[in-house]
């Protein structure tokens, strides 16, 4: 799986699953990226990754040829990289150790599911529990009522819960 994520706005902005990923393979996501970004009008100056051997130097060559600086993380050091590894576990601790994975195909849905959420829905601290697609609209304070009027949604078999105010 590799999958990358805006810093500034925590939004995770590509995912990508393979079977057998090679240096290749991510090399071929990095354009898919640069696309993404551009269709959402987001800059990218500086890419982080850890020094895994798929991270090949044509990969880093073609963000390069973009003016954005590549940064590998020091060895040993997931702190380094603290947001992905956040990523990680919580995919990992919320979905992943819950569900059998069967197939590519349902494993893309559950990425496409948890990453629609995580950009739509999850509250992040670091934005004042806004979501990442939340940052550019205004920040109003809600009338407080006694008892609010919630409608619920349940994803990946109740797994995760979404909630908005009712009408």
């Amino acid at each position: 799986m590799l999958f990358f994520i805006s810093l500034q706005s925590r939004r995770i902005e590509l995912v990508a699953c393979t079977p057998n990923p090679t240096g290749a393979s991510v090399a071929q996501q990095a354009p898919n990226l640069l696309m993404t970004l551009d269709a959402h009008q987001q800059p990218l100056r500086l890419l982080i990754h850890d020094r895994d051997a798929k991270f090949s130097r044509g990969c880093d060559h073609i963000f390069q040829s973009e003016g954005i600086t590549v940064i590998r993380t020091p060895v040993r050091a997931a702190n380094a990289n603290a947001h992905a590894e956040r990523w990680v576990a919580s995919v990992r601790r919320e979905w992943l150790d819950r569900l059998l994975i069967f197939s590519r195909r349902q494993l893309e849905h559950l990425l496409r599911v948890d990453t629609r959420h995580s950009n739509q829905q999850r509250p992040q601290r670091a934005l004042v529990s806004m979501h990442p697609s939340n940052q550019t609209e205004t920040r109003q304070r809600c009338e407080r009522r006694p008892h609010p009027l919630l409608s619920r949604s349940d994803l990946l078999g109740g797994l995760i819960h979404e909630y908005e105010h009712a009408a």
